[in-house]
């Protein structure tokens, strides 16, 4: 692996394990607190969360390993039989669709619609109880992919 592809693969490593753990964290605990919680309170704690979340070093971490991967891909892409390739061109694939793509496609429209209630309303207690199970399931998916992500990245160094 050259330098530069090395490089990438490491930050990557580290990008995908940062932002798997953040996902993990809120599949694990937060909303389930959240969902322990008056509907209005937890749809107000999350609509700040999201709110916060994209004016914060998370975006950066997120973004650019999404934009690591993409260049890693097609690192790896053109260097297909080299020792490693299939594992980088698997953990970017892994972390572009099931992190990145999947957010932008399923866990920020739902971000979105809950943004657009109001918290104390009966539209807004039924969109947080749609909320709960749906962005809870993308989130799942979102946080498996990106720690398979991150071990086919350390795979391919160990490669």
């Amino acid at each position: 692996m050259s330098k530069w592809m090395l490089g990438l693969n490491f930050v990557s490593a580290l990008g995908s394990g940062l932002i798997a753990g953040v996902f993990f964290a809120f599949s694990a605990f937060v909303m389930v607190s959240l969902a322990r919680i008056p509907s209005e309170k937890g749809i107000t704690a999350m609509q700040s969360i999201n709110a916060t979340i994209l004016n914060t070093l998370f975006s950066i971490v997120f973004m650019g390993t999404a934009l690591f991967t993409v260049l890693l891909g097609i690192g790896s892409f053109l260097k297909l039989g080299a020792p490693g390739t299939y594992y980088v061109l698997t953990g970017s694939l892994l972390y572009f669709a099931g992190s990145f793509l999947v957010t932008i496609f399923f866990n920020v429209p739902l971000n979105d619609a809950l943004a657009a209630v109001t918290p104390s309303s009966s539209e807004g207690a039924r969109v947080w109880q749609n909320y709960l199970s749906r962005w809870t399931a993308w989130n799942h998916v979102r946080t498996i992919a990106s720690l398979a992500s991150m071990a086919c990245f350390i795979l391919a160094v160990c490669n």
